[in-house]
């Protein structure tokens, strides 16, 4: 099912953003650069409930890993509620 395969494919997109997000947090970027924004952009508004959930601890930031969690149970009730009305 094309519906399906779009859904998966936004979730694997969303996920390889997410890295990018982290990724680039460990070489300092300049946060104005635009590539940089629209990762910012792209990726707070998940991020920021997840430090609500789970502040940094010594500086480090947990939120992308409470991120990527939900982000698997949230596509994993998706493709479930999808399967069921397609099979």
């Amino acid at each position: 099912m094309p519906i399906i395969y779009l859904v998966r494919t936004a979730f694997m997109i969303y996920r390889w953003i997410l890295l990018a997000r982290v990724l680039i947090s460990w070489v300092s970027p300049n946060p104005y650069h635009p590539a940089v924004r629209t990762l910012y952009d792209l990726t707070e508004p998940v991020l920021r409930p997840c430090r609500s959930l789970l502040p940094a601890y010594q500086g480090i930031d947990f939120s992308p890993i409470i991120a990527f969690l939900g982000l698997g149970i949230l596509e994993r009730v998706i493709m479930g509620i999808l399967y069921g009305i397609f099979f």
